[in-house]
């Protein structure tokens, strides 16, 4: 299974566009092209990616990756967790500086 980093970068880039080829998606989000067929596989077996395929202009079979309801939900929960964290480290970021801030001041 992804780590919850590369899964939330996969959905939020399938959820902006669906018709990204695995190679574009390795570009996008500086991992291997083997990472994101296994990460991409790993989210079409738990259900949260849907894959549709179709012929393109050129007359080539190309993927679509939908995100289900459930894709969704999960995107939604990562993108919560991960604002969770980044509030609670700029809360600590805030918290040393105000330490760093006050010594400073009694020095003088």
């Amino acid at each position: 299974m992804p780590n919850q980093q590369n899964k939330y970068q996969l959905l939020k880039s399938l959820e902006q566009d669906s018709n990204l080829t695995q190679r574009q998606l390795s570009k996008e989000l500086g991992i291997s092209l083997g990472k994101v067929n296994y990460c991409l596989q790993s989210l079409i077996q738990v259900g949260l990616v849907k894959v549709h395929n179709f012929k393109n202009s050129k007359h080539k079979i190309q993927y679509s990756y939908l995100l289900t309801p459930k894709g969704i939900e999960e995107k939604t929960k990562l993108t919560i967790s991960f604002l969770k964290v980044r509030t609670k480290e700029y809360e600590d970021l805030k918290k040393e500086v105000e330490k760093l801030t006050n010594a400073e001041t009694r020095k003088e």
